[in-house]
């Protein structure tokens, strides 16, 4: 039998490296069945409600009430996060998501669901993901460890696009084949599987910070860790720019399929599941890469730009769809780095509250960034929203590469990644480094 070379053998080590924790290929598994659940409801809500409105404007609201509660009350989810057992709250925030989904599947199974419904249900599912986004971001760090942290980010991001895959791939078929009520009722049962690998992991292999006690001004006081520390500050400025404009994929490419390429919700999953191919193939690519550069947060920032420009720019949906595979690449090597950075540079008693504010640039955003790319696309054409994204990414890497340059001539580095060993206090005292 022909060996494996020992450099290729050595290069599947590391980039699959925290699969070696078994509490985190349990996690993973969940997450892989749960997340393909949540894309085939993302494909199945996005054509529900252009089913009953055929406006980019209530797709853009929708999108925007689900988001609202993580933009006014995301950084309570962080002291939350900070104060509270990770592995209890995800227990009660994916049981709820879960009902949210049976819910709004009954009522599209039985006729009797009205816009009004799903935006309060969406509402509902923001409110439950103000404490299940920064408890499930700082939840890899309590199951792999620092040294693990960069590998397990990027391939729980390979995770979700892998899903992006699955989920409007499957969506795609039952619409066509039977509605849109099994995508939802799928997905309820789908968060089942979360529920019982958390409850099969080991205790005593878990990694938890210790949990920070009740005190008034923990609000003001993550917010003057994140301002007192430059390299957080400029991470979370850069994010908010590009989940505002960019990451708002779930209006500009359904209108997109519709009004562009006049096409279907099988056309809607071809080009989601088109950009998670590229996810997935990039966070494989670089997840055996450990070193978290500034000069590489910028470059994604600008690969990310010009490679959604070159999808807005596409004549035909299948060279689209092919475009929107290197944004998939671009976007998962701008989300894991920034995510890994915020975590590597974050003390472990500040890491919910900090992680919070990620959840806010990243998914808060949305909530003034959809109404607008909705409404924009709506006016100027649904490609337009899609050049909308693109040009605030480079807006971003823009601003990116001129902070770096400034602090670099002030000789005081953007982008020094810590080497955390301990929750020392000192850590707290000196949070600029």
């Amino acid at each position: 039998m022909p060996q494996i070379p020992y450099s290729l053998k050595r290069v599947g080590q590391e980039t699959f490296s925290s699969f070696k924790i078994r509490n985190y290929r349990l996690y993973y598994l969940g997450q892989i069945i749960s997340t393909s659940g949540t894309f085939m409801q993302s494909i199945a809500q996005a054509w529900l409600v252009l089913s009953l409105t055929h406006s980019g404007t209530a797709l853009g609201i929708v999108s925007a009430l689900q988001y609202v509660p993580i933009l006014v009350l995301g950084p309570y989810g962080g002291i939350v996060a900070d104060r509270f057992s990770k592995r209890k709250i995800l227990y009660f925030t994916q049981s709820g998501a879960g009902v949210l989904a049976l819910t709004l599947g009954f009522l599209v199974l039985t006729g009797t669901v009205s816009l009004w419904m799903v935006y309060v249900l969406a509402f509902c599912l923001g409110v439950i993901n103000v404490f299940d986004n920064p408890t499930r971001q700082t939840f890899v760090m309590e199951m792999v460890g620092t040294d693990h942290i960069r590998n397990a980010v990027t391939l729980y991001s390979s995770l979700v696009n892998l899903s992006r895959v699955i989920g409007p791939t499957i969506a795609g078929a039952l619409i066509y084949s039977v509605g849109l009520a099994p995508c939802f009722i799928i997905n309820g049962i789908s968060y089942a599987a979360v529920v019982i690998m958390l409850a099969m992991m080991r205790s005593g292999e878990l990694h938890p910070s210790l949990p920070v006690p009740r005190a008034r001004g923990q609000l003001r006081e993550g917010f003057n860790y994140v301002v007192a520390t430059p390299v957080l500050g400029l991470t979370l400025l850069m994010m908010a720019i590009i989940g505002t404009f960019t990451f708002e994929f779930q209006v500009s490419l359904p209108l997109l399929a519709q009004f562009t390429f006049n096409g279907d919700a099988s056309s809607y999953a071809f080009l989601s599941a088109a950009m998670g191919i590229g996810a997935v193939f990039g966070g494989l690519l670089l997840a055996g890469q450990k070193e978290v550069q500034p000069n590489k947060l910028v470059l994604a920032a600008l690969l990310f730009g010009l490679s959604v420009l070159g999808a807005a720019l596409m004549p035909t949906l299948a060279l689209s769809g092919l475009a929107l595979v290197l944004v998939g690449i671009a976007s998962i090597n701008f989300s894991s780095l920034g995510n890994s950075v915020l975590q590597l540079n974050s003390s472990p008693q500040m890491r919910g509250r900090v992680m919070s504010f990620w959840t806010i640039s990243f998914l808060g955003s949305t909530t003034l960034g959809g109404p607008a790319v909705g409404w924009f696309a709506g006016v100027a054409g649904p490609r337009w929203g899609l050049i909308l994204g693109g040009v605030a990414a480079l807006i971003a890497a823009g601003l990116g590469l001129i902070n770096l340059r400034n602090r670099k001539k002030q000789g005081n580095p953007v982008l020094a990644i810590a080497r955390e060993s301990e929750p020392a206090a000192e850590e707290e005292k000196n949070p600029s480094r």
